[in-house]
């Protein structure tokens, strides 16, 4: 896991002291990027060339997003994993490491605090989420119902599509 890359460069240069060091990609050996920098977000369609995967890092991506300590008393309100823009870069993440068969995990408070957070992530299609060790078996109830959901959803949908051709063909036959 490569953390705080900050530039595609960067990235570059660090896999190569890799190689170097006899750590190669491989389908034994991957190397993730920790996507905790709004760059690693932007540019993730060029970073996805040096890497396997990305682990979100929620905590920082939202600091530096929304330009907030959540440590500092002052500001801490601002703080917040659910912010459009937040999840906005999540979304684009997803899309773009997906385009090119990457994995995307996430790790960080907000999955462990806010189930209604761990739904955007399922419905855009993170590949795993790391949680607190005492929101495992919530988490996993939550995650379980929200699949459902999905697939009742996607499965509702498809009947209402046949249902529709259904109706076309014999339509047209009379």
């Amino acid at each position: 896991m490569i953390p705080f890359c900050r530039s595609v460069e960067e990235a570059r240069k660090v896999t190569e002291i890799m190689a170097a060091g006899g750590l190669r990609r491989s389908a034994d050996f991957k190397i993730w990027l920790m996507a905790e920098i709004p760059a690693n977000i932007i540019l993730a369609d060029q970073f996805n060339q040096f890497v396997d995967g990305y682990s979100i890092g929620s905590n920082d991506l939202t600091m530096l997003i929304l330009g907030c300590d959540r440590d500092n008393d002052t500001i801490s309100h601002i703080f917040d994993e659910r912010n459009q823009a937040v999840k906005r870069a999540i979304q684009h993440l997803l899309q773009t490491a997906h385009q090119d068969g990457k994995t995307v995990s996430i790790c960080g408070q907000a999955p462990s605090v806010y189930p209604d957070f761990t739904q955007f992530l399922i419905e855009n299609g993170i590949d795993s989420i790391s949680v607190n060790p005492d929101m495992v078996a919530q988490t996993k109830r939550n995650a379980a119902q929200i699949e459902q959901r999905i697939i009742l959803n996607n499965a509702l949908k498809m009947s209402k599509i046949i249902a529709t051709k259904n109706t076309n063909v014999v339509s047209s036959s009379i």
